[in-house]
């Protein structure tokens, strides 16, 4: 007699930020179509959908996260052929196109029946889990973001008036600190500048950016209060409602160096862990971060870009072409040749844009095994956005292999660690020391 287990196994399969901007169902590659193999395995395929897939209808925004990401609606076909069932949109670009490019990429994600979380009509809508279900169990979704356009944030909705079209915010303030000759410097900035101030002030303000006296240079954070118990709120709600609980977290707040995530970040992801998370995802930076085991859960704090076709959107606003220095017969082509080159008419002097930095264009799927509520496995596969080919076909991954995969393998594990995890390489394949 044969005795089946009961026990549940999920396999989540987890990428980045998908800048999706062409039918990637009609490339032959087989290095990408092995990716396709891989995501299409696992019970949850994640990534987060950083672009709108709104047909460019909806009014652009005054200020985008950087590219205006519309898109037409194939993308969500194409998302869904590749195997993702489950997308965070609290990003960046959530509300490039306002309200309607909102509503018309949630039509979109619905029609071909994929999972999305972190946009709304109104706060309550953009902060509460969505669910996935799986042969191994219910899955909720809470997606947030730090980096956005101070309009994109939604809003609260009262009894006596509507709430605001918007992400999921999680908003922070700043507090520099810096030594008495430099802060004496700043008072004296200030009053240039026609600031009222007191010469024996503590503290100052200075185009929004908080000063204060101390002994050292230093950089703090503190979280929005109401944000983080909005957010710890509906992962304690999550956890009451499913088997497994992913929060998603679009950051790109940095630490010391590029490669480190904000401190902040690092207090809210193991907060999240504290409240009942099972897996945390983090994404944004365009590059890769460390990877974290914390009380037996993982942390992944950016897990870089997966696809990066953001030179390939079809149309842009006017006031893309404006910040570029071109007129208005430039076309898209135009403008994406002036923000690689950098020069001083594109009036953003000394950045070639994402093209001349190899790590933008590296990166890594994550394949992580539940079993019960134990994290059994978790393997990296390391990917190549081929930053070396053209712009009509650079961005879209492949399984790296070779010196390659090595390197980017080689450079998880060092990446990792800051937080004591270790990383074992064999045939090409990361595996995170449990």
């Amino acid at each position: 007699m044969i005795l089946m287990s009961n026990n549940k196994i999920l396999r989540i399969a987890a990428t980045g930020d998908s800048f999706i901007a062409t039918r990637l169902s009609s490339y032959a590659n087989p290095r990408f179509l092995k990716l396709v193999e891989i995501i299409r395995s696992a019970d949850v395929r994640f990534t987060n959908c950083e672009v709108l897939i709104n047909d460019f209808k909806g009014y652009p925004a005054v200020q985008s996260g950087g590219t205006y990401a519309g898109n037409e609606s194939y993308i969500a076909d194409e998302l869904k052929w590749m195997g993702f069932n489950m997308v965070s949109r609290a990003n960046n670009h959530a509300m490039d196109y306002r309200e309607i490019g909102l509503i018309e990429t949630s039509k979109n994600l619905d029609r071909v029946g994929i999972v999305h979380a972190g946009v709304g009509m109104n706060l309550g809508e953009a902060r509460e889990p969505k669910y996935l279900e799986t042969p191994s169990g219910r899955v909720a979704l809470i997606s947030a973001a730090s980096s956005f356009p101070m309009e994109a944030r939604a809003g609260e909705a009262r009894p006596d008036i509507q709430g605001r079209p918007g992400l999921n915010p999680l908003r922070y303030t700043v507090t520099i600190e810096v030594p008495e000759d430099a802060f004496k410097n700043l008072i004296n900035i200030a009053k240039v500048m026609g600031l009222e101030v007191k010469e024996d002030s503590e503290e100052i303000r200075i185009l929004g950016q908080k000063f204060k006296k101390s002994t050292k240079y230093e950089v703090k954070y503190e979280i929005n209060k109401l944000d983080l118990e909005g957010n710890l709120k509906a992962i304690r709600d999550a956890r009451r409602m499913a088997d497994y609980v992913i929060f998603s977290m679009h950051s790109h707040e940095r630490g010391r160096t590029l490669e480190e995530s904000a401190p902040f970040i690092e207090e809210f992801a193991r907060k999240c862990i504290d409240e009942g998370v099972d897996v945390f995802i983090g994404h944004g930076p365009h590059i890769l971060r460390g990877i974290e085991i914390y009380k037996g859960k993982p942390i992944f704090y950016s897990l870089g870009n997966f696809i990066f076709q953001n030179d390939l959107i079809r149309k842009q606003p006017a006031d893309l072409y404006e910040r570029y220095g071109l007129k208005w017969d430039a076309t898209p082509a135009d403008l994406y040749d002036a923000r690689e080159r950098g020069t001083p008419e594109s009036m953003v002097m000394g950045f070639k844009w994402f093209t001349d930095k190899q790590e933008y264009w590296e990166s890594i799927l994550a394949y992580i095994t539940i079993e019960d509520t134990r994290l059994r496995e978790i393997k990296i596969y390391p990917v190549d956005l081929c930053q070396s080919m053209n712009r009509a076909n650079r961005g879209k991954p492949i399984l790296a292999t070779g010196e390659k995969a090595k390197k980017i393998l080689t450079d998880m594990e060092k990446l990792s660690q800051k937080y004591g995890t270790k990383i074992k390489i064999i045939d090409e394949v990361g595996y995170v020391e449990l």
